[in-house]
């Protein structure tokens, strides 16, 4: 049962696309920050990559209420914080 969660959270990790509102805005914003949407998900991508590993992700998502792996929380907080409006 423990390998079939660790295989379930490594497919996870890479199978993760964030669904963003590209035609909304912000609250924070007065105007749209979709423009940047495609270099905004490779940087966020890699820092969250860059700032998680599976032991992480394991221990995160035990504990998380959501459910989530760090990888997750890490590139939904930055796509969020670069002013993107996600649905997921």
């Amino acid at each position: 049962m423990k390998k079939l969660l660790i295989i379930l959270l490594l497919l996870n990790n890479c199978s993760y696309k964030p669904i963003v509102d590209t035609s909304g805005r912000s609250g924070t914003f007065d105007e749209t920050k979709a423009v940047e949407i495609t270099n905004d998900l490779q940087h966020c991508s890699k820092i969250a990559k860059d700032n998680s590993n599976i032991l992480s992700n394991i221990l995160y998502w035990t504990f998380s209420p959501t459910m989530d792996t760090k990888y997750k929380a890490i590139n939904r907080k930055c796509l969020i914080g670069r002013g993107h409006s996600l649905l997921n």
